[in-house]
């Protein structure tokens, strides 16, 4: 018999399973006070479960984390993790502590296919999708580290490593319910950001879901033209039917605002002609800028601007009335960008 993961289960699941071997609901919320607030790792810890009832768990379901391949620490305090799955495969975890507090960036994927030109994690084509429990995995693997360490939990859960997050949508749905759930790690709806490169059919399922969860857009040029040459998606999805999406998303959600994410390429996107044109998609929208100063890759021929470049275009678009922000940089001495750390050690094996 296969046993599965009690990771992978929503708190509603968890209670099915529960009333099926014959318990109360109640079960269920036991079960994830000691996964999410008491933090065990074994069953038998569960103490307040009779014996008989752990035996009957053990027969049926696991407890299992992804294991750390690779863990590199920055000068900045980011920690980038190549985590190791149960077949062998390698994600990419990435731990940044901001003021307001920790955020992590989890990876929805093994590999990608999207084929962002700027981007590591396309080197390495999708093998396949996370199941719930290696999501939901993830963030408990930086938490363990994290308290080991005396530091406060993951506030903060942003949906943007490798992998498009809405060609993986059931499992990811599924993990936001955990993570979100006040029996499971309870961290806050505004606290969750789903980015997608621009899946159209993912962009208007999600805006019917009636989440409070925030949503991004990877943008990253003003134009097709500019766009199509860095990202294939935006050939299937041009640049007039993914506003007309996030328009309809906006109505959906009850005026959701989305945050759009422009990465500066030197001498690519970042001059004043782009701006302009930046300002004239997004401002329709009441959208969000955030920009993001390129992370290099040595794969590609992409570099960053200076950061008088990136203070310029930042403060036209905040006298236009957009509101922009700068992403703090992190990790750049640890490979930090998304897929570069999986993609060096792919390369040695």
């Amino acid at each position: 018999m296969i046993l599965r993961n009690l990771y992978g289960f929503t708190l509603e699941e968890l209670e099915t399973e529960m009333e099926a071997l014959g318990q109360k609901k109640y079960r269920a919320k036991q079960i994830f006070s000691w996964l999410y607030v008491k933090n065990v790792s074994k069953i038998d810890d569960m103490s307040d479960i009779s014996l008989k009832f752990r035996e009957v768990l053990k027969e049926k379901f696991c407890l299992v984390k992804p294991s750390i391949f690779v863990k590199k620490e920055s000068i900045d305090g980011t920690i980038k993790l190549l985590l190791k799955l149960c077949d062998d495969h390698r994600i990419e975890t990435v731990l940044m502590p901001y003021n307001y507090g920790n955020a992590v960036c989890i990876s929805t994927q093994v590999g990608c296919n999207m084929g962002c030109a700027f981007c590591a994690s396309g080197l390495l084509k999708c093998n396949r999708n996370l199941s719930v429990a290696e999501l939901v995995g993830q963030v408990i693997v930086i938490n363990d580290i994290l308290r080991n360490e005396g530091k406060k939990p993951i506030s903060h859960v942003v949906l943007m490593g490798t992998g498009e997050p809405f060609n993986n949508y059931d499992s990811v749905m599924r993990f936001i319910k955990i993570i979100n759930s006040q029996f499971g790690l309870s961290i806050g709806a505004r606290h969750i950001t789903v980015s997608t490169s621009g899946v159209i059919p993912g962009i208007l399922k999600y805006g019917k879901e009636g989440l409070q969860i925030n949503l991004a857009i990877s943008l990253h040029a003003p134009n097709d033209t500019l766009r199509q040459k860095i990202m294939p998606i935006a050939k299937a999805y041009p640049l007039d039917k993914l506003m007309d999406a996030i328009k309809q998303y906006s109505i959906d959600s009850n005026g959701r605002r989305v945050t759009f994410e422009y990465l500066l390429i030197d001498g690519f996107n970042d001059g004043e002609e782009c701006c302009n044109e930046l300002i004239k998609l997004i401002k329709p929208t009441f959208g969000y800028v955030n920009l993001i100063p390129y992370n290099e890759v040595m794969e590609n021929k992409f570099k960053r601007p200076s950061n008088i470049k990136i203070h310029r275009f930042h403060d036209k678009l905040m006298k236009c009335g957009i509101k922009t922000t700068i992403r703090k940089e992190f990790g750049a001495d640890i490979e930090a960008a998304c897929g570069q750390l999986r993609a060096k050690y792919a390369s040695k094996s």
